[in-house]
């Protein structure tokens, strides 16, 4: 392979894994595609997705000088073989839909706990900090291409989505850790005939398609930090959820959770929440509510229960910490609105938390939880409250903007949940650029909003429950 264009990569910033026999101009196989650092439910995780070859690569650690990872060689294990898998129902009709085609494998390896250093094929992985200061969230990242709704964006030019800049731009940061808030893939079906601006881009839930709309593009940010993945409702079974359990989900991937028949859709769409330390006291909580929707669950639906217990679970996890974010996709606390006739009106929280955490919790106080960060809403926004954990929304990293921008003087006085007032409220609408995290105290953090040209917009802190911004 050409040198100078192995230097070209390196120079962006991307994790291009070549070996030797690669520089010197011969094959190289198997050689992996993507690698990067998970936080999983049982600690942090190896993850290499690999093309070619039959074997899972060897995870290289140095630890502090004891037994548990000094100079150690780890074996990768296999998460996912190769498969052609058939085609099952989606969202999508027959005409723009197709089977899905995952030639690659996927390995992992548990990281050593007191590892100083972990690489594979000689490239280094981001470690976790043992006090996480500088957090980027970022949410709603892919291009969208959606035949049903008409939605086709310029996939092709970087200006209109702009999710590689964004990665490249935060990875300069340094974060100590990275949060996707949800919805990684979106090019579900082919690109229209006469739109230059997507033209040949790969499409569907295979491995094509997701290489395209985040790994490729977020290399940089893979290699700058680990990460916690939040499942998004476009990962659910009926749309990219092989995928996300082949590449992205903490848990392990077993039969019958895998999205791959439609009989076990109820498992393969829910996973239990986990908590990620962030030390001193501090933690992020993750829950996956990839199909919990906007509208009522009664309690005969197979998603009703799943719910409560993840209700449960987190308050559990919460207890005895002195900081917690709770995050998931879907606002629990957010607030979105429609226009008609040319006047804005604000839409009265979601039903399908409503409808479930609101059964124990009617004013959704969320005990032992200080803030709340999600996506979906393709914008940012901040909403405070009196008595009830804030909420943060980062929706903003590359995916069509298509929401109504909410007036400040609607959003103050209004009740996402029966009893839970805003009393603070900030909003950028129509813009693309991620979050930033910066712990300055037990129980505080500065929030920034970076635009694509580099300049913060807006700045927040937050003091426990509260934030307060200005612009």
């Amino acid at each position: 392979m050409n040198r100078a264009i192995v230097r070209r990569f390196a120079a962006a910033g991307c994790a291009l894994l070549l070996s030797d026999a690669a520089l010197a101009g011969g094959e190289t196989s198997p050689r992996p595609l993507a690698f990067f650092t998970l936080m999983s439910d049982h600690g942090p995780v190896a993850r290499a997705i690999m093309d070619g070859g039959d074997a899972c690569p060897v995870l290289a650690t140095k630890g502090d000088g004891d037994d548990h990872g000094d100079g150690k060689t780890i074996a990768m294990v296999m998460r996912a073989e190769p498969a052609n898998l058939p085609l099952r129902p989606t969202k999508s009709t027959i005409e723009n839909s197709k089977p899905s085609r995952f030639p690659v494998r996927v390995c992992e390896a548990d990281l050593p706990l007191r590892a100083r250093t972990a690489s594979i094929a000689g490239h280094a992985l981001p470690l976790p900090a043992a006090r996480v200061r500088r957090i980027i969230i970022i949410g709603d990242t892919g291009c969208r291409i959606k035949a049903s709704d008409n939605a086709v964006q310029d996939c092709n030019v970087p200006a209109a989505w702009p999710f590689a800049s964004i990665a490249k731009q935060a990875a300069a940061w340094k974060p100590d850790l990275v949060l996707h808030v949800g919805d990684y893939l979106y090019r579900e079906n082919p690109c229209p005939a006469g739109h230059d601006g997507c033209a040949a881009t790969p499409w569907g839930y295979g491995w094509d398609a997701w290489n395209a709309d985040f790994f490729t593009p977020a290399l940089p940010l893979l290699a700058a930090a680990p990460w916690i993945m939040v499942r998004g409702n476009h990962e659910s079974c009926l749309r990219a959820g092989q995928g996300w359990w082949r590449f992205l989900a903490a848990q392990a991937l077993v039969p019958g959770q895998d999205c791959n028949a439609v009989a076990d859709d109820v498992r393969g769409d829910q996973s239990p929440p986990y908590a990620v330390p962030l030390g001193k006291g501090a933690q992020i909580i993750a829950m996956d509510l990839a199909i919990a929707g906007e509208e009522a669950i009664p309690a005969t639906d197979p998603r009703h229960d799943g719910m409560i217990a993840t209700q449960a679970d987190v308050t559990a996890l919460a207890k005895g910490h002195r900081y917690t974010f709770l995050t998931d996709h879907y606002p629990l606390l957010g607030l979105t609105a429609t226009r008609k006739d040319g006047a804005v009106k604000i839409k009265s929280g979601n039903k399908a938390i409503l409808s479930t955490f609101g059964i124990a919790d009617p004013s959704l106080a969320l005990p032992g939880i200080d803030m709340l960060l999600a996506g979906h809403v393709h914008e940012w926004q901040q909403v405070d409250f009196r008595d009830h954990p804030g909420q943060f929304i980062s929706g903003m990293a590359g995916t069509q903007e298509d929401v109504v921008a909410i007036p400040t003087d609607k959003a103050l006085g209004a009740e996402p949940a029966p009893g839970t007032r805003v009393t603070g409220f900030d909003s950028w609408t129509g813009h693309f650029g991620f979050m930033t995290l910066e712990r300055t105290g037990a129980r505080r953090w500065t929030v920034q909003v970076h635009a694509l040209g580099g300049q913060i917009i807006h700045r927040c802190r937050i003091d426990g429950r509260h934030s307060s911004c200005t612009a």
